[in-house]
């Protein structure tokens, strides 16, 4: 039985300050899937992904969640079915974590409403999942990047998307957080929900997501089933680099040096 789109992109390009950063992309999201974004530095991922977010406009191309396009779909409604983790999320005011965690209901609540018991639920929930207990009543200023990561990614979960899009939501988490973050993106993608995440570890990919795209220069260099993505062949060609790999109890991928030569 063929999923349902969660989420279609045709032909993205995206265009900043005379610089081409993303080219003729498309990509298509099923429900219960877990989409991994990889790619070297300047592939033009996060910017991807903030245009498949509804975060920013590309210069062409269609977005669609399900069958509406994802420009004509209201902003407060849009915020209801779509969460958002940016790459390095900031946060400004000395606030406590769970008062920040609350504010991923905003979008759900009457205007000048009060937080309703189902929205304390859902509050409850993500820093539950997320692994907040032990800092919810902290400032948040005064937290670690890790421990930031997981707030900020309670607070997108509270606000019970369809549909999450994470740049690089490990990248400041110790290993054990990185599995349980992964697991938790595993475990948020099913049913009609979906998630894409922007991913540098190769094996975490390979582990935890159904599909890849490979993005370098702005462009699909391949998309499709892991071991494909992943071929040796793609990783020297996109990264510059030899690896080793296997799939002994979980995949995993190892660079052995840099390439040199040109490419």
């Amino acid at each position: 039985m063929s999923l349902s789109p969660c989420l279609t992109a045709t032909a993205i390009d995206i265009k900043k300050s005379d610089k081409h950063l993303v080219k003729n992309v498309s990509i298509d999201v099923a429900q219960g899937e877990l989409i991994g974004l990889i790619g070297p530095n300047g592939a033009g991922k996060s910017t991807l992904l903030a245009a498949l977010a509804g975060v920013d406009d590309p210069s062409a191309g269609t977005i669609y969640l399900g069958d509406e396009a994802i420009k004509d779909i209201p902003i407060k409604e849009r915020a209801t079915r779509i969460g958002w983790l940016e790459q390095l999320g900031t946060v400004h005011w000395p606030v406590s974590v769970e008062r920040l965690i609350m504010l991923g209901r905003i979008p759900h609540l009457p205007s000048w409403g009060k937080p309703r018991q189902e929205d304390i639920d859902a509050v409850e929930h993500a820093i539950t999942v997320a692994d907040c207990q032990s800092i919810r009543h902290q400032i948040v200023t005064t937290l670690s990047g890790g421990e930031r990561s997981r707030v900020l990614l309670a607070r997108a979960l509270a606000a019970e998307p369809t549909l999450l899009f994470a740049d690089e939501p490990v990248s400041a988490l110790d290993l054990g957080h990185q599995l349980q973050t992964m697991q938790l993106l595993r475990d948020f993608a099913c049913g009609n929900r979906a998630a894409v995440v922007v991913l540098h570890d190769l094996s975490l990919a390979a582990r935890y997501c159904d599909r890849l795209y490979l993005m370098n220069n702005g462009e699909i260099t391949a998309h499709g089933e892991i071991a494909a993505v992943l071929s040796h062949e793609n990783l020297e060609k996109v990264y510059g680099v030899s690896v080793i790999s296997g799939c002994e109890q979980v995949p995993w991928i190892v660079p052995l040096e840099r390439l040199t030569d040109e490419r």
